[in-house]
């Protein structure tokens, strides 16, 4: 495992601000390497949690995070009928951007439902972000906090999630993914990274191309570190009893969870 330096504060013009070394020596992706991202501090100073706010958001649209769901979900949409209503969930929202982003695509595919869109966190800024972004695009988001690795989460008909699984020990996947399945009463769409060589490439090279965050250009790599490949993610929807569910690689180097409640007993 690489080794990683103390942490050290530079000054900028927006004020000082803490710097994290990346790993200093290579890192075998044979198996997960989970560490704490910065972002996940509780303590986080709040400007430095909207700089990586802000550089997440942009390597998001450059990614398109939201296409790669959108092909799974606009599936599940035109089931609903003309006039129907659709309630979608987005777990560990962050700034509110694959809500907010598929809203509108949605607006345009099918104009002729209602989607009550909903986003929960366990972060109060991210969720006070993630409003008022949403209300200057015009959208009506219901906000929820709380702790998605130990909380129920509110009833849904589908639940969608971006890059969060591998936030967490595999054990609270599981534990995640069975109450994502409890709460939707339609089915689960789900986009992660894979750990892959070319992934953690990607992840060095945009990291700090496109955001000037230091936690942005610590946490990208670290993300990568501590996904999973496509069969280990597999299992583990096999063990919280995802049966049926899809596992789909997509580009770049990212994979969909896929899961359709139809025909389970409740």
């Amino acid at each position: 495992m690489g080794t990683v330096d103390s942490e050290r504060t530079i000054t900028t013009l927006n004020g000082p601000i803490t710097v994290w070394p990346l790993p200093c020596s290579p890192v075998s992706l044979r198996e997960r390497i989970l560490v704490p991202e910065r972002m996940d501090a509780p303590d986080l100073p709040e400007r430095e949690h909207e700089l990586a706010l802000r550089g997440l958001a942009r390597l998001n649209r450059l990614s398109q995070a939201d296409f790669m769901l959108w092909r799974f979900l606009a599936p599940k949409l035109a089931t609903v009928p003309k006039g129907g209503v659709l309630r979608i969930l987005d777990v560990a929202t962050g700034s509110g951007d694959l809500p907010i982003q598929l809203s509108q695509r949605a607006r345009h595919r099918f104009p002729n439902i209602t989607i009550q869109w909903a986003a929960c966190d366990v972060s109060e800024h991210a969720l006070e972000t993630a409003t008022q972004r949403a209300h200057a695009t015009g959208l009506k988001l219901q906000t929820h906090r709380l702790d998605v690795t130990a909380d129920p989460l509110p009833d849904n008909d589908v639940t969608i999630c971006s890059l969060f699984l591998h936030h967490l020990e595999s054990s609270q996947v599981v534990g995640l993914l069975a109450r994502m399945a409890t709460s939707a009463t339609t089915g689960i769409v789900i986009s992660d990274l894979r750990r892959t060589r070319t992934g953690l490439l990607l992840a060095h090279l945009a990291g700090r191309c496109f955001s000037r965050s230091p936690i942005v250009h610590f946490d990208a790599p670290a993300s990568v570190r501590g996904a999973f490949t496509h069969l280990e993610l597999a299992d583990l929807a096999h063990r919280a009893g995802l049966e049926g569910s899809l596992m789909t690689r997509v580009f770049p180097e990212r994979m969909i969870l896929d899961w359709s409640a139809a025909g389970v007993t409740r």
